[in-house]
């Protein structure tokens, strides 16, 4: 597991796979009326879920998983 944090776009990334042999096949968007964020998950064309990203990131984790993700912009 990775997680990346592009703080410009103030989004974080959780990579569960370590490679994604054919990328990413299939984005799938939730709607969640409780939260602050807005959380898109993607999938590998088998189906399997390889990450997630949340966007605000600042919004939607806490600030000690956020303080240990790798900044990448």
């Amino acid at each position: 597991m990775r997680i990346t944090l592009d703080r410009s776009a103030n989004a974080a990334y959780i990579r569960l796979a370590d490679t994604i042999p054919d990328g990413v096949a299939n984005t799938h968007m939730t709607v969640l009326d409780f939260s602050a964020a807005d959380v898109n998950l993607d999938f590998d064309k088998e189906g399997r879920l390889v990450g997630i990203e949340i966007m605000p990131a600042s919004k939607g984790l806490p600030p000690d998983l956020l303080a240990i993700a790798e900044v990448i912009g």
